[in-house]
């Protein structure tokens, strides 16, 4: 006997309190499954609202107005079982729930029981766990609806819910449940970090199909939501343990549906199942190409204004625009990047769009090299990208002559280093922040992770920006991955780049100033990075870990040096312009480490060395 239901997944690309484009987008999903006709199709988490409306969530109007949206939706589920996320306000507090409508008719909301609250979470501000196992009823417009923890009847099968970080908890709402279970529907806004998709995919969904032997579908939010995070549009389907269904990840649209017939008779489906990025390097190109081209559109800005050095960081912006630029068009194609965009575009190639977006300038002083130059010019060349160069020595000479007449004395490299550094930094920044305000495009700050890590950035000057779109990652997976790009990607504008020893240039040229002698190499500090902050470490424990694979009394300096550097810059990591998070941890105070800005600098910690 077939018992043959055909089941979907829906990724949105929402945006908090966007309340036209989130239901044209859950009215598009929803259309597309009864054209597919789907029986039963799953939307995201809080997918109504968009899931980072942060501390709008405490108001009473953002979950009365998703309620008002919600019942706006029940006409369009005629003849198709839909679950959809929004806040609840029930009993004076707010609850995270998806709501499980059929037939033009609401059958009850599960309301989630498992907060998420570490690294970039803080769903306890903002919402109350539900009790497990307690289910109560909720008035709307004088009809009472199951609400908590709920399981329901539909289509002959015994559905159940979980909503994201209910299933990453080894005492899962699920696991309470003493009946059986032929599918749980698991809406999710799961943020992107490397790597993370292949645990979601194992763990959480093939392993929990064949735990709890069933079909088990999940389905997450899609692109740059709010600003900081990236959705990947994961959608999943197992059976079993067995995988049936996946998404294409990182994709550049307003949503995209994956659908999956099952027969819950004879165990068997006919399976969807997309290919998937197979390496950090790749998960780094596209989440980070989506997150600007969707930062771009929401923030309404015409494109990107970058100081363009001819180095390793503002290289890589350069090149993840233009990857934006060639993914987007693939993808949308021209009519659909002007659409999104909101203005006409010239040309329809990638290097014709990229000019229109993609604005550079090289800002030389005398400590400049004709090889930085050269690798700046010829990058943005081979981008497409529009380049412009001038010198700064006039601005900075009559900063330091004021200041030396002020002063009385003249500046010198042996005592004034810093001072000289600084002001050729931030020289730069007031002529490039007038460029982007007269093309209305968005400034980028090219500092990186690493340079987070010490201050090896000044503050003011090449940390002036709109947003930080590398200041989640590391210099060392940069370097490496400007290499993936010049040769897996194709960039070959990267040759001059990749051939460069990462330098300021802000010392004088028979100083040799490169990144590395200033602070340490970038693998070390890397290292150091990782055990001190994600895995928090005291600085002898860091010592014990790493000391095998150094000479200890260099690895001794360079942990003392990072240790005293991260406490003395800690006020310039509150200051970074907003940055997107792409591993499983970050410096970002705002999202995920907080740091006091003044302490006592793990002095006697240090002493233990």
């Amino acid at each position: 006997m077939s018992r043959k239901i055909k089941l979907a997944g829906a990724c949105l690309n929402q945006t908090p309190i966007d309340w036209n484009n989130n239901l044209d987008n859950i009215q598009s999903a929803i259309a597309q499954a009864k054209e597919e006709k789907v029986d039963i199709i799953c939307l995201p988490e809080l997918c109504i609202t968009g899931y980072g409306c942060e501390d709008l969530f405490l108001s009473e109007w953002l979950p009365e107005t998703a309620l008002e949206k919600l019942i706006q939706l029940i006409p369009l589920t005629k003849n198709i079982s839909v679950t959809v996320g929004l806040p609840i306000r029930f009993n004076g507090k707010n609850y995270n729930t998806t709501c499980f409508i059929e037939n033009q008719e609401i059958k009850g909301f599960y309301a989630k029981q498992k907060l998420a609250s570490s690294g970039v979470h803080y769903e306890p501000r903002w919402f109350t766990p539900w009790p497990c196992g307690v289910i109560d009823q909720i008035e709307i417009g004088g009809t009472y609806y199951p609400f908590g923890h709920i399981t329901l009847k539909s289509r002959g099968l015994s559905i159940a819910f979980e909503i994201c970080e209910d299933a990453w908890q080894i005492d899962r709402p699920i696991s309470a449940l003493n009946q059986k279970i032929d599918l749980v529907l698991n809406p999710s806004a799961s943020h992107f970090a490397f790597g993370k998709s292949i645990f979601r995919e194992n763990v959480i969904v093939k392993e929990s199909s064949k735990k709890f032997d069933c079909v088990y579908l999940y389905t997450n939010l899609l692109g740059n939501e709010a600003g900081r995070m990236i959705y990947d549009g994961d959608v999943l389907i197992a059976q079993k343990g067995e995988l049936i269904g996946r998404n294409h990840r990182l994709w550049y649209h307003d949503y995209r549906l994956l659908t999956v017939e099952v027969d819950f008779e004879s165990h068997t489906a006919e399976k969807n199942i997309k290919p998937h990025y197979s390496n950090r390097m790749e998960e780094f190109a596209h989440a980070a190409g989506l997150a600007l081209f969707d930062y771009c559109r929401k923030s309404k800005s015409k494109g990107f204004v970058l100081s363009l050095s001819g180095g390793a960081d503002s290289s890589t912006i350069a090149t993840l625009i233009g990857f934006a630029v060639r993914t987007a068009l693939k993808q949308r194609g021209k009519t659909g990047l002007e659409d999104k965009l909101g203005f006409k575009l010239d040309g329809d190639t990638p290097n014709a769009i990229t000019e229109q977006l993609l604005t550079t300038a090289y800002q030389a002083t005398k400590n400049s090299s004709k090889r930085t130059f050269n690798s700046a010019q010829n990058l943005a060349a081979s981008l497409g990208a529009r380049f412009y160069d001038w010198e700064i020595d006039d601005v900075v000479n009559q900063y330091r002559s004021t200041v030396e007449k002020s002063i009385g004395r003249a500046l010198n490299w042996k005592d004034d280093d810093i001072t000289l550094q600084n002001i050729q930094a931030r020289s730069r920044a007031p002529i490039i922040w007038m460029l982007a305000n007269i093309e209305n495009k968005l400034l980028m700050a090219t500092s990186n992770r690493s340079e987070g890590d010490v201050g090896y950035a000044t503050m003011d000057g090449d940390t002036s920006g709109s947003i930080s779109p590398i200041a989640g990652v590391d210099k060392h997976f940069i370097l490496q991955w400007l290499q993936y790009a010049e040769q897996e990607l194709g960039f070959s504008g990267l040759s001059d780049v990749n051939s460069l020893t990462p330098t300021a240039e802000l010392r004088p040229e028979d100083q040799n100033q490169t990144d590395e002698e200033d602070l340490m190499p970038y693998e070390v500090l890397m290292r150091i990075e990782r055990e001190a902050i994600l895995h928090g470490k005291s600085p002898k424990q860091v010592f014990e870990v790493l000391n095998k694979d150094f000479d200890s009394d260099k690895l001794k300096r360079w942990i003392k040096k990072f240790f005293q550097l991260w406490t003395r810059n800690q006020w310039k990591r509150e200051r970074y312009a907003p940055s997107f998070h792409f591993d499983d941890f970050n410096i970002d105070p705002r999202s995920w480490y907080r740091f006091p800005i003044l302490s006592g600098g793990y002095l006697e910690e240090l002493s233990d060395l």
